[in-house]
């Protein structure tokens, strides 16, 4: 995934860097124990804490086996994997799991990490830093509390020396969310060590211009993800409550910003409570976005349009439709940016029906790339041709022009937009019309391309793996039968409805599934319109 782009670092922070290294050569060590007691306020996996014990880390669906010089080196695992190992956030599913040894586990690989000579440079990215001092204060009461004098004062000093650096590593290079988890590590250790870390004021100092840049005005975060939006809201939530934590007093902007973001998150999820699944994103567990939501703050009914970050969403009765109907991510904000412009999720109460195939960014190999891939999204299709070009750190060539505007009338709100993902290798133009109806029992779509020279297509409605198929004896009209025994109908004109097989990877485990495909030729009908309604 993606390791940049970055803004390159200026003499002021390599002038700090070096002072601060020299700083950190004369400190004679840091205090006993925290000022102020921390704790990690968000749920852990106890099946992955003991997957860690028997030394096996876990995330994302990739699995890394930790060695005992994993530190120095994880030869094959994606920048997410080796972030998420020298990150900690780990130690919380230790923490859920609760045994002895669990706890012994936690207390070694920390050791480790501390006796590693040289660890990854990855260790010292701003994120990662901060992902593992916020960790290490949050879980100190589980693996360090009881543990021997010299394992406390080996952990406090590294504490101290390591959020100087950060400190001095400071604004992030990332232009992304990465920033937030940066600055998040540097509030903890400012508020648990004020002592030896009294950078609380550099912290506030770069975090209200962070906020501005990194969320519009709605709440929206820029990353267009709904994953991203999550982790840059837990990251804020903790901010604060670090802060309050210490008795100091949060920036307003930072309070209302929250606010606004929450409402957004709010926004993002289906009628089971977990995210659509765009850029990057998971389901995720509903009870792990409440928590988030419970500690943001608010009322519960708040909703933001979403109209900035360009997935719009129609609520009618029970349905819920996701559309993405906006300009891909800007570069390095693209490091989820999927080549899914204009696909659609629709579920129907708790039932999720039409979805995109999920993500898998901690894993190498192929899986990433496909999953980001248009194939991949209930969009149409040209010439097997992703609408972007999936790159290794975001995207290359990409929809320039995104249009689209919402219409309601006649009993059905209509979404319509286009996108010209294809201009420069086929000249061609996807034109997408989805209307739901008031009851939210019919869902209408139309798509045809505009093109020069008609090129062949298709057209794909990825199913939830929960959902089964099967061709009606018209061989015209798919029947789809729901988890809660419900039953809906799918037709089209101009296209004859083919069953093939699909993957989901929306939850932890990826999943068989199946796809619907609206095959379209060159001397076919370049206008296709379907129906899915509910029987």
């Amino acid at each position: 995934m993606n390791e940049g782009p970055t803004k390159k670092p200026g003499l002021g922070r390599q002038a700090r860097t070096w002072l601060t290294r020299l700083q950190n050569l004369r400190a004679a060590g840091g205090p006993d124990a925290p000022a102020l007691s921390l704790r990690d306020p968000w749920p852990g996996d106890p099946a992955r804490g003991a997957r860690l014990v028997m030394a096996e880390l876990e995330f994302g669906g990739a699995v890394l086996p930790v060695h005992h010089d994993i530190f120095a080196a994880a030869p094959g695992a994606t920048r997410i994997l080796r972030a998420h190992l020298h990150g900690f956030t780990w130690l919380r599913d230790l923490r859920a799991l609760g045994t002895d040894a669990a706890r012994s586990r936690a207390r070694a690989l920390v050791m480790d990490f501390m006796d590693t000579p040289k660890p990854e440079p990855i260790a010292y990215a701003p994120d990662v830093a901060g992902a593992r001092l916020a960790s290490w204060l949050g879980h100190y009461d589980f693996f360090a509390a009881s543990a021997d004098d010299e394992f406390r004062q080996a952990l406090m000093s590294r504490l101290v020396q390591d959020a100087r650096t950060l400190s001095a590593a400071l604004p992030a290079e990332f232009q992304d969310g990465r920033a937030l988890t940066a600055l998040k590590g540097l509030t903890a250790t400012s508020i648990a060590l004020p002592d030896h870390v009294p950078h609380l004021q550099r912290v506030v100092k770069f975090l209200v211009p962070e906020l501005e840049r990194q969320f519009h005005a709605d709440g929206c975060h820029v990353e267009r993800s709904p994953a991203a939006h999550l982790l840059a809201l837990q990251d804020l939530t903790e901010i604060r409550a670090l802060m309050q934590a210490g008795g100091k007093t949060p920036p307003p902007e930072l309070l209302t910003t929250i606010e606004h973001a929450a409402a957004a998150m709010r926004a993002l999820r289906h009628g089971d409570g977990g995210l659509a699944l765009f850029n990057g994103s998971k389901e995720e567990l509903a009870n792990l976005v409440d928590l988030v939501l419970a500690q943001a703050g608010r009322a519960r009914g708040t909703l933001a349009h979403l109209k900035s970050c360009g997935l719009f969403r129609i609520a009618a009765a029970k349905s819920v439709l996701f559309m993405d109907a906006g300009s891909p991510a800007a570069p390095g904000l693209d490091r989820f940016a999927h080549a899914g412009t204009l696909g659609f999720e629709y579920s129907f109460g708790k039932d999720r029906i039409i979805v995109n195939c999920g993500a898998a960014p901690a894993l190498a190999g192929d899986w990433t790339s496909a999953l980001r891939s248009t194939a991949a999204h209930s969009t149409l299709i040209v010439a097997d041709t992703s609408s972007a070009e999936i790159m290794a750190n975001g995207l290359g060539r990409r929809p320039l022009n995104v249009n689209v505007a919402r219409q309601d009338g006649g009993g059905i709100i209509w979404i319509e937009a286009n996108h010209d993902g294809w201009k420069q290798v086929f000249g061609a133009v996807h034109h997408r019309r989805l209307g739901l109806s008031e009851n939210g029992e019919e869902l209408q779509g139309e798509d045809a391309i505009e093109a020069e020279t008609p090129q062949p297509f298709a057209i794909r409605f990825h199913l939830h793996p929960n959902v089964t198929a099967s061709l009606a004896q018209d061989d015209e009209t798919v029947l789809l039968r729901t988890p809660s025994g419900l039953g809906f109908r799918l037709k089209a004109e101009g296209a004859v409805p083919r069953i093939e097989s699909s993957v989901y990877f929306g939850q932890s485990e990826p999943r068989r599934a199946e796809q619907i495909v609206l095959p379209g030729h060159q001397d076919g009908p370049q206008h296709i319109k379907w129906t899915i309604t509910k029987a």
